[in-house]
């Protein structure tokens, strides 16, 4: 099931509440366990919509990690027994992944080298299969530490199958999110608690289905183009990439948001996700910003045990590298995601070597100015949006080509409504055939889409600045690094619980479904 669905929007979630805040009402303790388990039945429904035959791996899965778990914890005494249940755990999680994302890819791989047939019957990939895995991994190595122990087992299954985070994430800790439902508040009505939820709610859906989805056609066009080997020009590659980058950004950032804000109604604040990644100013500071519970668990779970920055220069940019191409392998089973993650391992040595450079000299990195700082994030944009082609593309074929037009290897095409101002440019070579036939884009609302987003992107704040005091989700936004006076407009405009916002989102609400012409998949279901 989709958020952006109307089995969703119109069932689901309203049938789901209500049953929640009813079954609630009996103030004892019965009242809330009955709550938890309603919403693990609706959580396992939520999940079993698309393919309710992956409904028994999920349980399986809850039912290994929460006893292997459950014995680290309260039941073994030998640390080698315990270290033993622990790797237990770990082969299983990641046997699971592997056998179902990761095997049809090895086979193909291993049948080019060794010239072999070998083939499996199809396997399809279970939703959210990645997320939830993660997620119990990261509480197996909790429990081993001790961190984290849990003796009710339906607790275990609702922190693991929430529905707001199953499919997608964020990627969340037991420590996170169980202490939550032990609030007696959460199992109370409250509307303000419902109005806070529904405007991120709201806001997330109104990216996904207004800007998303509808970016999404010129950059699906460049791209398919790309593959079947017509080659692009010089805007209509950039269109492409440009359009691929603001469709990613909107999507991903409204399932964050829809998560949260779904999440925020029943009074559970899920950590955020996202922050405004292309306003960073760094690649360091990008990954601060971007799937933020993803950077975390690979830096806690992956980076810090292979020793981090605490065994040398050398060997911690080894450890950099080796953490993005897993990073890379995690988002999908292809080559191309493996040389994205490599590329941005890459990019994250150069970002650390020249920080260290610049430390050496003595500058002070946290008073640079603002033309560094706009310097840093132009360069930072566009190394990412080269890296999304890698990530978008079907082959390296299909990525080398596009970046061979966005670069003018074959020549340089502006769009034709540019030439009564810039007809100039013919005198070093310059074009104004940017738009063909073969690839269809619409020129004039391609160009324009991409800039009005990009200044939405650049220029506004996110949906959590935007709440303001009532910011619904774990933990806090980083700075944006905005004037004061910024600052003060953006205070001013913040959502409020009056009549104005309400209109407001009651707008957005019905452009949103107006637009529902057809229901499309969030990018990262497919990871």
């Amino acid at each position: 099931m989709l958020f952006n669905s109307f089995e969703f929007i119109f069932l689901f979630l309203p049938i789901t509440l209500v049953l929640f805040f009813y079954i609630s009402r009996k103030k004892d303790s019965t009242g809330h366990q009955s709550a938890i388990l309603w919403l693990i039945i609706a959580s396992l429904v939520f999940y079993g919509w698309w393919k309710p035959i992956n409904l028994p791996l999920i349980i399986f899965s809850m039912l290994v990690n929460y006893y292997l778990g459950y014995w680290m914890s309260n039941s073994i005494a030998k640390p080698w027994i315990k270290k033993t249940v622990f790797l237990i755990g770990i082969i299983f999680n990641l046997g699971l992944i592997v056998y179902f994302k990761y095997f049809v890819f090895i086979l193909s791989n291993i049948n080019q080298i060794i010239g072999s047939d070998f083939t499996l019957p199809s396997i399809v990939l279970p939703l959210g299969i990645s997320f939830f895995t993660f997620q119990q991994i990261a509480y197996l190595v909790d429990a081993y530490r001790g961190e984290t122990k849990e003796y009710d087992l339906r607790k275990y299954m609702l922190f693991v199958c929430f529905f707001p985070q199953l499919i997608a994430g964020p990627i969340v800790h037991h420590k996170e999110i169980l202490p939550q439902f032990e609030k007696a508040s959460i199992y109370k009505f409250s509307q303000t608690t419902l109005s806070i939820g529904l405007t991120v709610f709201i806001a997330g859906l109104f990216k996904k289905v207004i800007f998303a989805d509808r970016i999404a056609e010129y950059s699906n066009l460049a791209f398919a183009a790309a593959s079947q080997g017509i080659d692009l020009t010089f805007a209509e590659a950039w269109v492409g990439a440009l359009g691929y980058t603001l469709q990613l950004y909107f999507d991903f950032s409204g399932y964050c948001d829809m998560a949260i804000g779904a999440s925020y109604m029943f009074g559970i604040r899920l950590p955020l996700n996202f922050n405004s990644p292309y306003k960073a100013i760094s690649i360091v500071d990008f990954w601060r910003r971007w799937h933020i519970t993803l950077s975390h668990f690979l830096r806690d779970y992956l980076y810090i045990p292979l020793g981090g920055s605490r065994k040398g220069k050398v060997r911690r940019y080894l450890n950099l590298l080796i953490t993005m191409l897993i990073g890379g392998l995690w988002h999908g089973a292809g080559w191309t995601f493996i040389f994205w993650g490599g590329l941005h391992g890459i990019y994250l040595i150069v970002n650390h070597l020249y920080r260290s450079v610049r430390l050496g000299w003595g500058h002070n990195l946290k008073n640079d100015g603002w033309l560094l700082r706009m310097t840093g994030q132009i360069v930072t944009f566009i190394a990412v949006v080269i890296s999304w082609v890698f990530f978008k593309a079907n082959s390296f074929e299909t990525a080398t080509s596009m970046l061979q037009s966005m670069f003018g290897f074959k020549g340089i095409e502006l769009p034709d409504f540019l030439a009564p101002y810039l007809g100039f440019l013919r005198n070093v070579g310059i074009g104004f055939s940017g738009f063909t036939v073969n690839v269809g884009i619409s020129q004039k609302y391609a160009t324009f889409g991409i800039l009005i987003l990009l200044l939405i992107v650049w220029l506004t704040p996110n949906t959590q600045q935007w709440m303001g005091k009532y910011n619904p989700a774990l933990t806090e936004p980083v700075e944006q690094y905005q004037s004061q006076w910024q600052q003060q407009l953006w205070h001013y405009l913040s959502w409020q619980p009056n009549k104005i916002w309400t209109v407001i989102i009651a707008s957005l609400t019905v452009l949103s479904l107006l637009c529902f012409s057809r229901v499309s998949e969030f990018l990262y279901f497919q990871f």
